[in-house]
């Protein structure tokens, strides 16, 4: 009895841990499908397919780019007119630098020769020079201006082999401008009108009438010129930040004016003249009266000349009138008085 019991459990036994693993066995083939299938997978979805599943809204264009972090350079993420996303990368930042200097030279003419020879071995160029002269207490002094420009990563170089050239240095100003956000902003513009001339093209592909192919054609022309205007202003803000501006002002130093003695004045005593007789010379006495006589007869008939040409012809018509006249009034006064 006991002996098939004992068997009876046995056999229990036996049929339950052959009905258990029969129900574990479909489990394990989906577990090595989500092991095979769980490497394949990304660990994290991409930032731009999410942005461009849900467009931005529209923001002004300053606001709009905003820098990404943990990237070699500068990045800007930067949203478009239909929202989508647009990176742009920028690896070194556009500072326009400028400098003003003075310098107060030994020789001009070896100033401006070690200044050219400067600009050459910084891989510059000269924009503008100018010399002149000034007359200093009768000294000709030559002065000099030059304008270069060298590459960016020169400025302070080429700031400290001008101080080099100089006995003193009279006055320097230095400055720059960052215009990175310009640039930035001129990249985005750029992007973005470039896509909407793409658009405007295929817009002009499907015109059906002459008047809406104009009407696109001038839209076209308007977004060319816009982007031939950004550009423009690019390429001004990379070559003005490409090379910096250094103006150098040179002055000679002034010669050292040594007084003129003045010179001292010893009084002496002033010799009276002696007067010397003068000869008698009775032929040069004769000669000036005889021209005495002919200046003064000259003069006499000078003023009859005169007297008949201008002086009677003017007198003698009033007098003659004023004769007639008094001759009519004695007359009538006689005549009354004898009547």
């Amino acid at each position: 009895m006991k002996t098939r019991l004992v068997s009876f459990l046995s056999l229990t036994a036996l049929a339950v841990i052959v009905l258990a693993a029969c129900g574990g066995a479909p489990a394990t083939p989906e577990a090595s499908v989500v092991e095979q299938r769980a490497p394949a997978m990304p660990t994290a979805m991409p930032a731009a397919p999410a942005e461009a599943a849900v467009p931005a809204p529209a923001q002004p264009e300053q606001d709009q780019a905003k820098a990404v972090e943990g990237s070699a350079g500068p990045i800007y993420e930067i949203a478009g007119e239909s929202g989508e996303s647009i990176v742009v990368q920028n690896t070194t930042r556009k500072i326009i630098k400028n400098a003003d200097m003075r310098l107060l030279v030994q020789d001009t003419d070896t100033a401006i020769d070690r200044s050219t020879q400067i600009v050459t071995d910084l891989g510059g160029y000269i924009v503008s020079s100018r010399t002149w002269y000034q007359d200093y207490y009768g000294n000709n002094l030559k002065y000099a201006t030059i304008t270069i420009g060298v590459p960016v990563d020169q400025f302070e170089r080429a700031l400290q082999r001008f101080r080099d050239i100089a006995v003193r240095v009279l006055d320097e100003n230095a400055s720059g401008e960052d215009v990175t956000d310009q640039y930035v902003d001129l990249q985005s513009q750029l992007q973005n009108l470039e896509a909407t001339r793409a658009r405007i093209q295929g817009f002009l592909k499907d015109a059906k009438t002459v008047d809406e192919a104009l009407r696109i054609n001038q839209q076209l022309s308007e977004i060319e010129g816009e982007i031939e205007q950004i550009k423009g202003r690019m390429n001004y803000l990379a070559d003005r930040s490409a090379y910096s501006t250094i103006t150098v002002n040179l002055e000679p130093e002034l010669p050292v004016l040594t007084p003129t003695p003045t010179p001292t004045i010893t009084p002496t005593s002033t010799p009276r003249p002696t007067a010397t007789p003068r000869p008698w010379k009775p032929g040069e006495t004769f000669n000036d009266a005889r021209n005495t006589v002919v200046i003064a007869y000259q003069g006499i008939f000078n003023f009859l000349i005169w007297l008949v040409v201008v002086i009677l012809p003017i007198l003698l018509p009033p007098a003659l009138i004023l004769w007639g006249l008094w001759k009519l009034l004695t007359r009538n006064s006689r005549k009354t008085g004898g009547g």
